[in-house]
């Protein structure tokens, strides 16, 4: 009699043959994100650490953070301030009423089992083009507590964000406050002797802790109480300037805001939001999803927000946001979004951006280049 199971000698074709290989299955990135956390979660409960310092062991223990402080060792955390606003969504339906606006699977936040503690999406306009780009939060602690998620924006859309949310709101259980007594940090990590397993002396003033959701070069996301001692939630940081973290983020090609992804200019898939685990294709219908869809299935996507850097010194005016850049031959190659000093972010026809390429402003010609992201997938700017 022929077996059907998986062990040594069951299974196998007639004549003793190998088996063939099964084909390797294609897992969206929020997927594989989740598998990662589940990982996480349950090597914490071997440990014997409660749910609450299992989010922080999650935090500080990730294998691939510290694979990436290696590069900085002796140095210290450094925390820095953001002009990013948080927004309570609460109540019995915030994950479903959240789940028909944004680009990413939010019922994760409130599955059974092992939910990720941060998940990064786009909230679109009915033309697939970028409104908000944001990061959701998970408080809760289990199933059986009521939702309740933060949402992070760019604090200049606060107002426009909360009505966008209210508008579709209707008669659903959810409530939608600010928390302006929260504050919302980036933390770069470094690495010193023996901080790998220390855990934060002063948890309870940090409501959470979590590795950036967009990627592992972002170091950690942290909301703690307004006031709070961070030197005590994370001991040895440093405070650091916010125009260093904008710095970071270019040289990594991650836009955030405004600037950077213009409300009803932005379009998700060009803007790297698969990259950044910031969409799922599975999940069903949401406000925006038809042509990010369509584009995603036909595989051609011909411009991508790409990091630049400007060898020369710029204009003392800066460069104004929007200018179109060229190829030396005077095609068209994209166009600049923002920056910070030598550094900054430019939509760009793939074609060319291994070109060198330039920039015409008041009659001087500024030069700059492009480069690929190291943390992107190995195919992806081929």
């Amino acid at each position: 009699m022929k077996g059907r199971g998986h062990g040594t000698g069951r299974g196998l074709p007639e004549g003793g043959g190998a088996a063939p290989p099964r084909p390797r299955q294609q897992v969206s990135p929020s997927r594989r994100t989740h598998t990662r956390w589940r990982r996480r979660r349950r090597a914490a409960a071997a440990g014997g650490v409660s749910d609450g310092a299992a989010m922080l062991v999650r935090a500080i223990t990730a294998p691939g953070l510290r694979r990436w402080c290696r590069g900085r060792r002796g140095a210290a955390a450094a925390c820095f301030p953001l002009n990013r606003a948080l927004l309570g969504v609460r109540g019995a339906e915030a994950a479903v009423f959240l789940q028909g606006l944004l680009t990413n699977d939010v019922t994760q936040l409130v599955a059974a089992g092992d939910a990720p503690p941060a998940l990064y999406a786009h909230a679109l306009n009915v033309q697939g083009r970028c409104l908000y780009d944001v990061i959701l939060y998970r408080l809760q602690g289990s199933t059986a507590e009521e939702p309740d998620i933060l949402l992070e924006c760019d604090s200049s859309v606060l107002e426009s964000i909360q009505k966008h949310l209210k508008l579709y709101k209707i008669r659903r259980k959810v409530s939608i406050t600010p928390c302006p007594d929260l504050s919302l940090w980036a933390v770069i990590p470094g690495e010193q002797p023996g901080d790998a397993n220390s855990l934060p002396k002063s948890a309870d003033q940090a409501l959470l802790l979590t590795p950036d959701p967009r990627a592992e070069v972002m170091g950690w996301r942290l909301i703690a109480k307004k006031g709070a001692n961070l030197s005590e939630i994370i001991p040895g940081s440093q405070v650091g300037d916010v125009q260093d973290y904008h710095r970071h983020r270019y040289k990594q090609g991650i836009p955030e805001g405004v600037k950077d992804l213009p409300p009803g200019a932005a379009l998700p898939l060009e803007s790297n939001l698969a990259f950044m685990n910031g969409i799922s294709f599975t999940k069903g219908c949401y406000i925006g999803q038809e042509l990010t869809a369509r584009t995603h299935h036909m595989g051609v996507i011909r411009k991508r927000l790409l990091p630049v850097t400007f060898p020369e010194p710029l204009p003392s005016s800066g460069i104004p946001e929007g200018t179109e850049i060229l190829t030396e031959a005077g095609k068209r190659a994209g166009k600049f979004r923002a920056g910070q000093g030598e550094l900054g972010i430019a939509l760009l026809r793939l074609a060319h951006a291994k070109e060198p390429l330039c920039m015409r402003l008041a009659g001087d010609t500024v030069r700059l280049r492009a480069s690929t992201p190291q943390w992107w997938p190995k195919t992806a700017a081929k």
